[in-house]
């Protein structure tokens, strides 16, 4: 084998060769798209990716292509049957066969899709979307405001050159009704990969000036039905659900609701029903106006008459339900006179007796002062008497006195000073030497 290799090409053509002897038929494969593009002769060529669940990351991957005769006629079915367009990252069911090309390497052909499939992963995707919205809260919140009576000030998403739009206006302009609308364009990319971010600008610059609008208007009209994908996003349909205004949507398709219908105010078919939709609300306004009219005019004479045969009724009552409610008034004020007459009465026998208890508990409290009163001073009396000099003297003391007062201290007696000294009995005085 070392002294006869094989050449690269002939390798490869070995490799072909076995592919084709054990995978000679065509089949199924579910895989995700990636890199898909067309070229200027039609060919479409692309890659199959499939991604672990857990981690999202590549566990395989295999180039595709699809001749231009079989891409155009595949193309226009899968687009005619899921309304998505056949771009990247779509999961896909496709018919293949197994080819290796000695230069090109390994690829897959496609013969055949199966937009059911795909139907299913939009479907799912779409419900995913709309449990995240019911899980949050606000899947209804839209749904749950109130469109005014008169909803004349319309705010419009919409492509200024789109025919939708100058359907949209022409129907409200010129309604049967003679109707004045006061629309206004906020322009939006309505097809293509900025669908999404552009409607939610629109959204915003419509919010800062909401108290202007009655209403927000989201219309497309015509384009291609694989269009609609940029309608089926999480973050559009949270804007709108939550929006303070009622949307109403008319993208212009009848089979199957974007996630922006399921969570609009209200969904209708076409730009022309959108405004068809405004003009009836604004009619049935309209019609319960003229039912109050009516009402006023018919029903108001008649309501006069009943209320003044029945004020005449009430006043024919008044004299005699004055004299009645004076009767039960004096009746009343007699017997509070009389519940007057004896609780002053009561009243009366009751703080005599209070007065007298009182009184003799003033006698009783006296008696026992003076007594206690009595005998404090007759101690009082004997303390005096205890600490009279008389009693002192009596006793073999004596008293000296200095000009009539107390001598205490012997050293403020001076040579010379003359002093008395009483005695129980008699005095005398004495010189100091």
């Amino acid at each position: 084998m070392e002294n006869n290799p094989l050449s690269l090409v002939q390798l490869n053509s070995l490799v072909r060769r076995s592919i084709e002897a054990c995978l000679p038929d065509t089949y199924w494969v579910q895989a995700e798209t990636s890199d898909v593009r067309a070229n200027s002769s039609g060919h479409c060529y692309l890659e199959f990716v499939q991604k672990d669940p857990a981690g999202n990351t590549l566990i395989a991957k295999a180039r595709g292509i699809i001749w231009a005769g079989t891409f155009a006629r595949l193309r226009a079915y899968f687009e005619r049957e899921t309304g998505q367009a056949f771009v990247s990252g779509i999961k896909v069911l496709v018919k293949v066969s197994v080819g290796f090309h000695e230069l090109y390497g390994y690829s897959l052909t496609v013969v055949d899709i199966d937009p059911t499939y795909t139907l299913g992963d939009l479907a799912r995707k779409r419900k995913e979307i709309l449990n995240r919205l019911d899980k949050e809260g606000i899947l209804t919140l839209n749904k749950e405001l109130e469109i005014p009576e008169a909803a004349q000030r319309i705010a419009v998403i919409s492509s200024p050159t789109a025919a939708g739009y100058g359907d949209f206006c022409n129907q409200l302009n010129s309604n049967a009704f003679g109707f004045v609308f006061y629309p206004r364009l906020f322009p939006a990319v309505m097809q293509g990969d900025k669908v999404e971010i552009s409607i939610i600008s629109a959204l915003n610059r419509i919010y800062e000036e909401a108290d202007n609008w009655d209403a927000v208007v989201i219309i497309r009209g015509g384009g291609a039905t694989s269009d609609l994908s940029g309608f089926d996003t999480y973050d559009l349909a949270a804007n709108c659900a939550q929006f303070p205004l009622p949307i109403i949507t008319g993208i212009g398709h009848e089979r199957d609701d974007t996630v922006i219908d399921m969570v609009a105010h209200t969904r209708v078919k076409t730009p022309t029903a959108a405004a068809e939709f405004l003009v009836n609300h604004l009619r049935q306004t309209a019609e319960r106006l003229d039912n109050f009219i009516q009402y006023i005019y018919q029903e108001m004479p008649q309501r006069i008459v009943r209320e003044r045969e029945r004020l005449d009724g009430w006043l024919a009552r008044i004299p005699s339900k004055i004299q009645l409610r004076i009767q039960q008034e004096s009746f009343i004020q007699e017997r509070f006179a009389r519940r007057i007459g004896t609780a002053l009465q009561t009243r009366f026998q009751s703080e005599k007796h209070r007065q007298e208890i009182c009184l003799q508990r003033m006698q009783t409290a006296l008696r026992v002062r003076m007594q206690t009163e009595k005998h404090r001073i007759e101690l009082y009396s004997e303390r005096i008497k205890a600490a009279s000099p008389d009693i002192l003297l009596k006793r073999g003391y004596s008293m000296t006195l200095k000009n009539g007062k107390a001598v205490t201290d012997a050293s403020r007696l001076r040579p010379g000073d003359t002093v008395e000294t009483r005695l129980a009995k008699g005095s005398f005085k004495s010189k100091v030497i």
